[in-house]
């Protein structure tokens, strides 16, 4: 809502300019401008100076480069090396101690550090004892004399035998107009310039520069001499009088526009409402003339509903023919509706392929039979593509405030529930969404305290030998007995914890309780088989979830053997090298691992040639459905067939039937894992099966 007024406060100040804005606009803009020059004076005049220490400290990193890259060698030759640049420098160590050094050492030790343009870290940077330094610019008029600083350097009569306080007088007389920029201390030579009887043409002063060296141990301090000459103050000269210029040519451009402000007023304003992309009305127009429209029309006679309308798989379309076509798709998905709209009802291009709809309704069946109309319209486009579209409706209550806003976004939010589809539809928000998200952030405010308060119940179902009956493994589940939330089926959290990240809290949380479990049971004398644990696609971005498994195992002492990790097959179609590497090297650390849902995804054959894989689980779609018959057995057949070639173990889950289990036992299929022997179970419960004091109750 804030932001829906803040737009329409933007827009009532566009409609309200006039030429005095401007005016006022082109006086501001003058006192601005000379600021601005003297701003710019400055920054000039640092960018020479961080031009000119950039090129000393160039040269200091390579000497340092030099010492570094020769350290471990012949010294004195390094030395011989450094000592030829012709440089004065000082080698010291992390104590301050002197390593080496080449001429005086003059720099005074307070280090200062300053910031270069062309180097991220900073460097620094030391006073030379012996030698001052002037900036200045020639005599040409463009001499401005710090009086102050001028001043304390005459009353330092002892250091120069010619100033006196009558020639203090006229050289205050004569430059008190005038601009000069020192540097550093003071040097007798200067009154010599001001006085006229020397002339300059460019200015040397020296200044040390450090490197590190040997790792961030040493340190290389070397001397630089800083070059100022008169070219580079009439550089400066010459970039601000083309600045003034420019800066004058904006104050005429200025003037200009104010005079012809007021009839350029309709044309800035359709501007701004203008979509470029498709010449439609854009989503800032669509927001404020449907704020303004509701407030004076809402009533229980007009009532309204906006419409979120999406051209389905837009962005292939584009691939196919360009984006240009593309947008000349939109101009006419625009013209469609648009043309159908009533005239009180508005339509703009929100965003990419979506287009907001304000429409007017007394009868929500009234309502959905126009939208379906403009469905229909819009699918017939074109004859080369198909075109399908959706719509998420909300029907905006009249005794709400205002808040177009909110409410496009309602309407956006039951589009998106048809996201997985490519077919065109229509949804109406309705309360489902908001118990949805209520229920999203229910789980998310729990999730981390039900962690670790041990909420998540292990469930075990076991997998029999259809041959023989008997246990040969099991399958770790996971179930929420929540205080708040009650019991809460897989189904209502872990999908969420996938978006969110938490699934590898979860991962964890499992094998270490099921690791737990086995241990316990190994000591009670049970004859254990391997149970599978889910770990998510997420983790295996992971690249030592290996170790982490491991750890988590050891830590219960339970043997390696005992444990299986099972992967979806969807997670094979991430990053093939990782999931390959992390595989052997759970299987290096005893770990059995399985491809869960095999037959799920359209690479399954692709996956089984790549992956080094123990076990593999076979879909439960395998034995569902109109394909289970003929069709379905060959192709089970055909899987464990290629299973055993690949030394591979076989588990079909999903099993419920026993002419399911009598075709797999004939095929050879090492376990079976289903209603028809058991149940998912607690861990109680699945004790019972693994010491043998109940059995699996089959026909």
């Amino acid at each position: 809502m804030a932001a829906a007024n803040k737009k329409e406060k933007t827009y009532r100040k566009i409609k309200k300019k006039n030429i005095w804005g401007s005016l006022i606009a082109f006086l501001l803009f003058s006192i601005l401008s000379a600021v601005v020059l003297v701003a710019i004076i400055q920054a000039l005049t640092l960018y020479v100076i961080d031009e000119k220490l950039s090129a000393e400290y160039a040269n200091v990193k390579e000497m340092g480069r030099l010492y570094d890259s020769n350290v471990l060698d012949d010294l004195s030759s390094v030395y011989a090396l450094l000592d030829s640049q012709d440089r004065d420098y000082v080698i010291v160590d992390a104590d301050g101690e002197k390593i080496h050094q080449k001429g005086n050492d003059t720099y005074l030790p307070d280090r200062g550090e300053m910031s270069l343009s062309e180097y991220p870290e900073k460097i620094g940077i030391y006073r030379d004892s012996t030698e001052n330094g002037v900036l200045y610019l020639d005599n040409r008029g463009l001499m401005t004399v710090d009086m102050h600083m001028l001043s304390e350097w005459f009353e330092k009569k002892n250091e120069s035998d010619f100033v006196d306080e009558d020639n203090l007088a006229r050289v205050e007389e004569k430059y008190k107009n005038r601009s000069i920029v020192f540097f550093g201390g003071w040097n007798p030579d200067i009154v010599n310039v001001i006085r006229g009887t020397m002339k300059v043409d460019k200015l040397e002063f020296p200044i040390w520069l450090s490197t590190d060296v040997d790792g961030g141990t040493g340190l290389m301090i070397v001397k630089g001499i800083i070059h100022v000459n008169t070219r580079d103050m009439v550089l400066i000269s010459e970039l601000m009088l083309a600045l003034m210029g420019i800066i004058g040519v904006i104050l005429i451009v200025m003037l200009i526009s104010a005079i012809s402000t007021a009839i350029k007023q309709r044309r800035i304003t359709n501007l701004f409402f203008n979509d470029g992309e498709t010449g439609a009305k854009n989503w800032m127009w669509f927001l404020i003339k449907g704020q303004q429209r509701l407030r004076k029309s809402m009533s229980h006679r007009n009532r309204y509903a906006v419409v979120n309308m999406v051209f389905v798989k837009y962005r292939n379309y584009c691939v196919c023919h360009s984006l240009v076509e593309g947008q000349k798709m939109l101009r006419k998905v625009y013209g469609i509706v648009n043309g159908l709209m009533g005239p009180k009802e508005l339509c703009a291009h929100s965003s990419s392929s979506n287009f907001a709809l304000l429409m007017r309704y007394q009868d929500v069946e009234e309502l959905k039979n126009r939208i379906y109309d403009i469905i229909q319209h819009l699918e017939m486009i074109g004859t080369e593509h198909k075109f399908s579209f959706q719509a998420g409706v909300y029907l905006i209550d009249p005794y709400e405030d205002v808040d177009l806003e909110r409410d496009y976004n309602n309407a956006c939010t039951a589009r998106s529930s048809m996201a997985e589809s490519d077919d065109s539809g229509m949804v109406f928000f309705d309360d489902k969404f908001v118990d949805d998200q209520k229920w999203l952030s229910s789980v998310e405010e729990r999730q981390q305290a039900a962690l670790a308060n041990e909420e998540f119940i292990v469930y075990y179902q076991p997998k029999y030998d259809p041959s023989t009956r008997k246990l040969k493994g099991a399958e770790a589940l996971i179930r929420w007995e929540s205080p708040d939330l009650g019991f809460v089926s897989p189904g209502k959290f872990i999908p969420i914890f996938e978006k969110n990240g938490f699934i590898t809290e979860i991962d964890h949380y499992m094998i270490e309780h099921v690791a737990r479990d086995q241990k316990k049971w190994l000591d009670a004398g049970y004859e254990c088989v391997p149970v599978s644990v889910n770990v998510s696609r997420a983790h295996f971005v992971e690249s030592d979830l290996a170790e982490q498994i491991a750890a988590l195992v050891d830590k219960a002492g339970t043997p390696h053997r005992y444990i299986e990790i099972e992967l979806t097959e969807s997670a094979f179609f991430d990053d093939k090298k990782a999931m390959i590497n992390t595989i052997s090297r759970l299987q290096q650390n005893g770990f059995a691992v399985s491809m869960d849902d095999f037959g799920s995804g359209y690479s399954s054959l692709n996956s089984l040639k790549d992956m080094p894989l123990d076990v593999l689980k076979l879909d439960a779609d395998f034995f569902r459905g109109e394909n289970a018959g003929d069709r379905g057995r060959i192709v089970v057949s055909e899987a464990i067939s290629i299973a055993k070639k690949l030394h591979m173990r076989t588990v079909a889950e999903g099993v419920e039937e026993k002419e399911q289990v009598d075709f797999l036992a004939s095929q050879g299929c090492d376990m079976i894992q289903g209603f028809y022997f058991a149940k998912p179970m607690p861990g109680g419960d699945y004790e019972k099966r693994l010491s043998g004091e109940v059995t699996p109750e089959v026909d």
